[in-house]
């Protein structure tokens, strides 16, 4: 009887064991999906941010409206003579679009472009349903950044150009809002242009903020992004003038139409349909090559992070697995366990 007994109470207690282990694994599994599918919500430039989409448009529309930076320096360059260069432009893009990540960069993901954002919906790493969302919220704030230079440099400009608003010529002033080609370039070199040089800055962007690749430090991601700009200008902006952004260039094109400089903004050259359709074309080619050249072909490995102290609430009782003895069992003794997603094993996509 008392063996009986015995054998009993072991499976009683073995059974509750398993079924408190089960509840246990259930809730690691559970909480581990969600965190590898949170994960794996990546755009092009980074993560993909939370926010209601009102406030992503608006953080777009304000992180766009650092293009003041680079436009102000483009101003000086044309209207101030030594005042200006073409290493201050390109500083002034660069570190504008550091502003931009840091004020935007954790509800919008602060693309900032057309393009980038035009490759993330293409691949399926954010909704369509955000793109116009976000586009407009990027044109909106390029248009303001323009509209700002031209009050802000007005008197500038009339004396420069001798109220003469042209877009060629040596008094030329179109050319500080908006993208002209050169005498030296056609327009199908300047797409091939446009296409190669996003090419490279989209592929950049992804080897940037690639997890499962070599990544810059955490909150690095901004200034880093903003030296690759400048890289862009000062090797590969002089044949066509950079746009690399239907954002940064089609907005301020249409506010000079509007500001006096008249059709002749879009006539000039038949160019800018360019920097509206080169971009997302050499952006998404970009990406294929990253994607099927570097980041599919590294073998991704969960990476457990530990913070024990985050996660004190999800402790589980648990009873270890019973030994059973020739004169009964062994005593029982309650351990503490944490789920294995702490946060959880991070799959990156």
């Amino acid at each position: 009887m008392k063996k009986a007994r015995d054998r009993t109470q072991g499976s009683s207690v073995f059974m509750r064991q398993m079924n408190e282990e089960e509840c246990g694994k259930e809730l690691c599994r559970g909480k581990g999906y969600r965190a590898k599918r949170e994960t794996r919500r990546e755009t092009c430039h980074g993560s993909q941010r939370g926010g209601p989409f009102w406030k992503q448009s608006g953080e777009e529309r304000e992180s766009q409206h650092t293009h003041v930076f680079g436009l102000g320096a483009v101003a000086h360059m044309v209207l101030g003579g030594k005042m200006g260069s073409y290493l201050a432009v390109n500083l002034g893009f660069g570190f504008g679009v550091t502003i931009g990540v840091h004020m935007a960069g954790n509800i919008s993901g602060a693309h900032m472009n057309a393009a980038l954002t035009f490759t993330s919906c293409a691949l399926g790493r954010m909704s369509w349903k955000k793109f116009p969302v976000y586009v407009l919220g990027q044109f909106l704030g390029s248009f303001v950044a323009a509209a700002t230079i031209y009050g802000l440099f007005y008197n500038a400009i009339i004396d420069f150009s001798g109220g003469k608003l042209m877009t060629t010529g040596p008094t030329a002033t179109a050319n500080i809002f908006a993208t002209y080609l050169p005498d030296h370039m056609t327009l199908w070199r300047g797409f091939l242009d446009e296409v190669v040089v996003t090419g490279m800055l989209q592929l950049c962007l992804l080897a940037i903020a690639d997890k499962g690749n070599n990544p810059t430090l955490l909150g690095t991601q901004a200034i880093v992004t903003g030296i690759l700009v400048v890289i862009i200008g000062i090797s590969l902006g002089m044949n066509s003038g950079y746009a690399i952004n239907p954002s940064r260039d089609l907005p301020p094109r249409f506010f000079t139409f509007l500001a006096g400089w008249g059709s002749q903004v879009f006539r000039t050259k038949d160019w800018w349909w360019v920097p509206v359709v080169a971009p997302p074309l050499g952006a998404y080619c970009g990406a294929i090559i990253y994607l099927f050249f570097i980041g599919s072909n590294k073998r991704q490995e969960p990476q457990v992070l530990e913070n024990p102290l985050a996660f004190e609430d999800h402790k589980i009782s648990v009873l270890p697995k019973t030994t059973s003895h020739q004169h009964g069992v062994a005593s029982l003794t309650p351990v503490s366990v944490y789920p294995e997603d702490r946060p959880s094993a991070l799959y990156h996509p």
